[in-house]
């Protein structure tokens, strides 16, 4: 048996968890930490959130927190079976083990249970199934850590059965071979069977939910690697990508982009060849507004809006900055330098500040320039002179270059 004894799990016992563990401990009623903390915790990462599981039923934790005066924080999740309570500032998250009694490939009804293997049974995949009990001991009924120490990603028990209780573990088990596996192409080949033969179920899954996950996919390891595979299971057509993804294009900018940190859909871009396939993404994912603005900019300037030959590379990208009226175009633009690969020149922009135009209407009319109309016109030949002086003419020189005009 194995005990965890780790830095970081010694650092969750904040205040408010010993309260917890202590009302827990009083009743009997056994609590340990479950899912993906747990598989955190025996990376050595500190886990984001920490999911509980309790043999208490939703009836007896709200019993039991009330009549200590525990304050519950209603989240809607009690027909799940968890409870939210709120103790010393800190949510804790407290689901009754269950079992699926019913599923549809999106939810599934649940009926309680005291069985710790019956419910880790029902989880998605083998390094996700896991629990830890408050004295750090290791439960560990489908041999999660074994292969969280290989980095196999493995569906718990069979993957067709997983699948189809909820087809969007599809691309969970993307996600977390991007996170944990060591190298691509490392599966097991009745795993990517079972997965082809259930792909057409993701039709009916939601937009957001297929979103979320894709996103992490994207930003994640081997990205290339498992959108190549999401064209050969089926799977692209399902989630809103194009049936004829550029694939040259996309193992061109995976490479461009490996540490600059991209946004997901900096990544997806490279897979669109019209701005059609960007629109088609947003009606099945319902991406959001500046997302889906992203994929439309990235696609329509990243052949002409290139560096510049000579001792001014950056040029193009500041005069389309200075040229725009839009308020984002800066972050933008750094998102195509990304998708160029232009590793030097995003370094640069970040450092630059957008200079701002030195003269305003007032100077002119200082200057006897009276009519509306004409000041607008010598405003813009202003801004033309200034452009050409790489932004460096001051207001001093630019009135003067007035009196020339």
């Amino acid at each position: 048996a194995m005990k965890l004894q780790s830095p970081q799990f010694q650092a969750l016992f904040t205040p408010g968890l010993r309260s917890v563990a202590e009302l827990f401990e009083k009743k009997n009623y056994e609590l340990r930490i479950a899912g993906g903390a747990v598989r955190d915790l025996l990376s050595g990462m500190t886990p984001q959130d920490i999911d509980f599981a309790t043999t208490a039923t939703p009836a007896e934790m709200k019993e039991m927190f009330t009549s200590a005066g525990v304050r519950l924080i209603n989240n809607k999740g009690e027909k799940h079976g968890t409870i939210t309570a709120r103790l010393h500032e800190e949510n804790f998250e407290i689901t009754t083990l269950r079992i699926d009694v019913v599923t549809d490939g999106r939810h599934a009804e649940v009926e309680f249970t005291t069985d710790w293997e019956k419910d880790a049974e029902r989880r998605d995949l083998t390094v996700n199934s896991m629990f830890l009990g408050l004295d750090g001991m290791l439960y560990d009924f489908f041999n999660g850590y074994e292969d969280l120490k290989n980095k196999k990603i493995r569906f718990v028990g069979k993957a067709s059965e997983r699948i189809q209780e909820d087809y969007l573990r599809i691309l969970r088990y993307f996600r977390f071979y991007g996170r944990i596996a060591e190298k691509p192409g490392d599966h097991e080949p009745s795993t990517l069977q079972a997965i082809k033969e259930n792909a057409k179920g993701l039709a009916g899954i939601s937009g957001e939910r297929i979103w979320v996950e894709l996103k992490k996919i994207l930003i994640g390891n081997h990205v290339n690697h498992l959108v190549r595979l999401m064209y050969e299971l089926d799977i692209a057509e399902y989630i809103g990508l194009p049936l004829d993804g550029n694939l040259e294009e996309f193992d061109r900018v995976t490479k461009n982009i490996q540490n600059l940190c991209p946004k997901p859909m900096t990544v997806l871009t490279s897979l669109f060849k019209v701005k059609d396939d960007v629109t088609n993404l947003d009606l099945r994912l319902k991406i959001s507004k500046e997302e889906k603005n992203l994929g439309l900019f990235l696609v329509k300037h990243r052949q002409e809006l290139t560096k510049a030959v000579g001792t001014e590379p950056l040029r193009p990208y500041q005069d389309f900055i200075m040229d725009s009226r839009e308020a984002n175009t800066n972050s933008k633009i750094c998102e195509l330098l990304k998708y160029q690969g232009e590793e030097h020149l995003l370094r640069e922009l970040q450092e630059w500040t957008v200079p701002s135009f030195p003269v305003s209407g007032h100077d002119l009319r200082k200057m006897g320039v009276s009519s509306g109309k004409e000041i607008g016109t010598a405003l813009q030949q202003l801004r033309e002179e200034w452009k050409k002086s790489g932004y460096h003419m001051d207001k001093e020189e630019l009135l003067s270059c007035l009196k020339k005009l």
